[in-house]
């Protein structure tokens, strides 16, 4: 592949340029080598991206093991637990695209070669991932990886939902101020992204899936080793696609998003992918509606049951096999294109070779699955006639069919005041405009 870089640092009127390189204390050795960004949203105030200069480093080791000369910026992320129930959940979705667009910025003002992307939370991957189909240069995503559960009492696991859910226990009477002020020490143990099979999770799986991100990348927990030898190992991919010139829209292509698509259903992810794949595809003018998801969901069952739909966490499915074992399940039935490509230069389907389910408790056979169809249900109907997005694992079945009086509220906070005063009762259909 011809290096991008040169039109930056090659030729006698570049001698300007390579001045600037000298300055940041590269030698002419690594300024001959291919140049890679590494984008790191490390920050102090996000749990999921506090590790990640860890990552960032671990990466770099893996580029410069495999020739090639890393060189890191910033990007910034929202932790959409922190932010929520306050104006900052204003700025969450639209930090999805700033994020795109100041990675865009700055690999194109210093033409990198190749990039790796190292996000976690929320809006940040799929800016990432936006930015990643934009460019269209060799890139591979690793993520910061989940959040352990947290152990609230013995034999009892938790995470960030079930403080907010005692939230409305003690509102209701059903257990103590203190005993919350208990759970709130211990339900968050340390860095990752929330522990369950929420938007962070699912798209670092669906990462994995759409072929951009390293067999494990949604689900070996944060603190695991195992996490920095991704990392590494994800530097290493990054140079092998530069020599090779696989680029990400070579990856991501139609047949793997719509095996994204089958996995969401599978793995019953948050409704939020709706809002995210449609906007990666399109940076690859691949167009999806929400018509599609409801064609893949009426013939992908949906195998796992994850908090919130359950009460196993990302861990569990790591043990079980991860995001592969589930597509192995997806692939007796054909419901997978294996034809595709991905980071690791291989086709899905000699990825898959040797993979098993190693838990069909967790990972339910594709026979015995949950429900014969998909987690996600897009609904039309008077409330939303260009569409709405539940998350049908996770809906309690005797309100799959529910008739009850409509309480309309023109904002959240008007909503929550009502409902903390006791106004919204068992039956009631919460409307918020």
């Amino acid at each position: 592949m011809e290096e991008n870089s040169k039109k930056m640092k090659s030729g006698l009127e570049k001698a300007p340029h390579r001045s600037l390189l000298y300055a940041l204390g590269l030698t002419r050795e690594e300024m001959e080598r291919p140049l890679v960004g590494v984008v790191n949203a490390a920050s102090e105030v996000v749990p999921g991206h506090l590790h990640l200069g860890k990552l960032a480093e671990a990466v770099k080791a893996g580029v410069r093991m495999a020739g090639g000369t890393p060189l890191e910026f910033p990007a910034i992320a929202v932790c959409d637990g922190i932010a929520m129930n306050h104006e900052g959940m204003r700025f969450s979705l639209p930090s999805r695209e700033f994020i795109a667009d100041s990675i865009e910025i700055m690999a194109r003002a210093h033409a990198f070669d190749a990039l790796v992307f190292i996000p976690n939370c929320d809006k940040c991957v799929p800016g990432m991932l936006m930015a990643m189909m934009r460019l269209n240069i060799p890139s591979v995503l690793v993520s910061g990886g989940p959040m352990l559960p947290g152990t609230l009492t013995p034999g009892k696991q938790g995470d960030l939902i079930t403080l907010f859910e005692g939230v409305g226990r003690v509102r209701n009477g059903q257990m103590t101020e203190e005993e919350l002020t208990q759970w709130e020490e211990r339900a968050c143990p340390g860095c990752g992204s929330c522990a369950g099979m929420f938007t962070a999770n699912s798209m670092n799986c669906l990462a994995e899936t759409i072929g951009v991100a390293l067999p494990g990348n949604g689900t070996i927990p944060a603190v695991h080793a195992a996490r920095v030898r991704l990392a590494k190992q994800a530097g290493m991919r990054v140079m092998d696609l530069v020599k090779r010139n696989i680029r990400p829209r070579d990856i991501v292509t139609r047949g793997a998003v719509e095996n994204a698509i089958a996995v969401d259903m599978a793995l019953g992810c948050s409704t939020n992918t709706m809002l995210h794949l449609p906007a990666i595809a399109h940076e690859c003018g691949i167009e999806l509606d929400l018509d599609l998801s409801n064609e893949i969901s009426s013939k992908t069952p949906n195998l796992c049951h994850l908090a919130p739909a359950g009460d196993t966490y990302m861990e569990d499915l790591e043990g079980a096999g991860g995001v592969y074992a589930v597509m192995k399940e997806l692939t007796k039935k054909g419901l997978l294109d294996t034809s595709v490509l991905t980071c690791t230069g291989k086709t899905l389907a000699e990825n898959l070779e040797g993979v098993v389910n190693r838990n069909p408790e967790l990972i339910r056979p594709i026979e015995n699955p949950y429900s014969a169809d998909g987690g996600i249900a897009v609904l039309k109907g008077n409330l939303a006639p260009e569409g709405c997005v539940v998350k049908r694992s996770a809906v309690a079945p005797e309100m799959m069919l529910h008739t009850g009086p409509a309480r309309v509220f023109n904002s959240e906070e008007e909503a929550i005041e009502a409902i903390y005063a006791g106004k919204i009762v068992p039956g009631d259909v919460v409307v918020i405009r």
